[in-house]
């Protein structure tokens, strides 16, 4: 039996983010992927290729040009599935080339097979030739991801009814969607399939969506969806499904409304990829959802095995999944951990079209703890940049505490929402206040001047 110090299941950015700290820290490390190609669903089928995806149609649809030259703008007239999809094995294979080098040049062993725990130390893989091996690990981290929850009433088919793993296996875009879901992968497709000018329905049965987010937020990006034609359907459940052949799905809702289209995408929850892992075998336990229970160090109840990333819930981040892989490996061996500060407040993005990110608090959240506040609102299509873009759209929100004028969150939607965020993930960190942003000097003419716009719009409404 080969021995290694540790070994994690999975090779998404939780489990290969550990197992590079791990060896790092000198330890002999395997990953178990059960898949042929290393990565995870985060590179598959999910994180890596949505944002693929999302590129390639802002880029072929002239969505970032629309501003300017009206809404019927195209690069390309007829944009097929084909289309969509070259680009996206070209960033995959790039990406697998990548982490097969990062993992290589640490001396990680990889392990191609589906695990089974036989003891709390011991895994049996089985390899995609058919050959079972057992593998003893002195720390073992559990990553292997989530899959898509198919209810029992609904007829998946891969081709008309489909869920957020099947997207990828696309061969035509269809000319009408609904989409079952507003969470945050349901918002992203509903939004990237509507830039293609595809007739898109969004269904969810509660009646907020993205409800995490500040108000405002999700008040701007709704109007926007249906500034595009989003027929949006809040607060009506599914009912079942009707597969009506050639390309015909009709959805039944609670309400007695019927929505016809050619694809339905059901994106209402995912649940840990746990199943096969005989994880009984090891001592633990999963709630109904496949998920496992861990503490701050993402420790299970039995103290060698560890588990990370959407395995364990919320957030369900690959950010926050890569960090808490590094943090398990860390913890397993006793190395320094950073300070606990830095990981407490950490960025949402949401990338649909435009995109959405925020940190720190919510007005909502601030009013509800009775924190006296005043915020400061920019608008993207007042600065410079905005203009030269031609953006038509865009917000950025800052909260401020009165009593000490720190920064307590900042919400953004529009163009470069994910990447913008980290100024005010910065002050936040450091708790930095308004005075940061109405004294400091931003490049010119740039997005990030909204930042100081925003202050100045807050510090004229503060006391004297």
């Amino acid at each position: 039996m080969d021995k290694f110090d540790f070994i994690t299941i999975g090779s998404g950015p939780a489990g290969q983010r550990a197992a590079i700290q791990a060896a790092k820290l000198g330890k002999n490390v395997a990953v178990v992927e059960k898949n042929l190609a290393i990565g995870g669903a985060c590179l598959h089928v999910g994180t890596i290729p949505s944002k693929t995806l999302r590129e390639a149609v802002l880029y072929l649809s002239g969505w970032r040009q629309r501003g300017f030259y009206g809404r019927s703008y195209r690069v390309k007239q007829r944009i097929t599935a084909e289309d969509l999809m070259q680009r996206l094995d070209i960033t995959i294979r790039h990406e697998i080339e990548v982490l097969q080098h990062k993992l290589g040049r640490n001396g990680v062993t990889t392990l191609v097979g589906s695990a089974q725990f036989k003891d709390p130390h011991v895994l049996r893989v089985e390899h995609v030739d058919g050959s079972l091996q057992e593998y003893y690990g002195e720390h073992i981290l559990i990553a292997c991801g989530t899959m898509p929850s198919h209810p029992p009433n609904i007829s998946f088919n891969g081709t008309s009814i489909i869920d957020s793993d099947d997207i990828m296996l696309m061969k035509n875009l269809p000319r009408s969607m609904a989409i079952v879901g507003a969470g945050v992968i349901g918002v992203e497709y509903a939004s990237i399939f509507s830039a293609l000018d595809i007739e898109v329905t969004l269904i969810d049965g509660r009646p907020l969506m993205l409800d995490f987010l500040d108000r405002e937020i999700t008040d701007e990006f709704i109007h926007n969806l249906r500034d595009r034609g989003v027929n949006i359907r809040l607060g009506d459940k599914v009912e079942s499904i009707e597969d009506l052949g050639n390309g015909r799905v009709r959805l039944h809702l609670a309400s007695g409304k019927q929505v016809r289209s050619e694809m339905v995408l059901f994106a209402a929850g995912r649940e840990g990829a746990t199943q096969q892992l005989k994880i009984e075998s090891a001592g633990l336990a999963i709630d109904k959802r496949g998920r496992l229970t861990v503490d701050e160090h993402y420790r299970t109840s039995v103290p060698h095995i560890y588990a990370a990333g959407d395995v364990i819930g919320f957030p369900s981040l690959a950010s926050t999944s890569m960090e808490q892989g590094r943090h398990a490996a860390c913890h397993a061996f006793g190395a320094q951990l950073a300070p606990p500060q830095y990981g407490e407040v950490f960025p949402f993005g949401i990338y649909a079209v435009p995109e959405m990110s925020v940190i720190g608090k919510t007005e909502e959240e601030v009013v509800k703890q009775g924190i006296k506040h005043e915020i400061g609102i920019a608008r993207f299509r007042e600065t410079s940049r905005g203009q030269i873009l031609g953006l038509r759209e865009g917000l950025l929100k800052l909260i401020f505490a009165i009593d000490d004028r720190k920064l307590l969150g900042a919400h953004i939607v529009g163009e470069g929402a994910t990447e913008l965020i980290h100024i005010g993930q910065a002050v936040l960190a450091h708790g930095g206040t308004l005075d940061y942003f109405v004294n400091t000097v931003f490049n010119y003419p740039t997005l990030a001047e909204a930042y100081k716009v925003a202050a100045l719009d807050a510090w004229n409404n503060f006391p004297a």
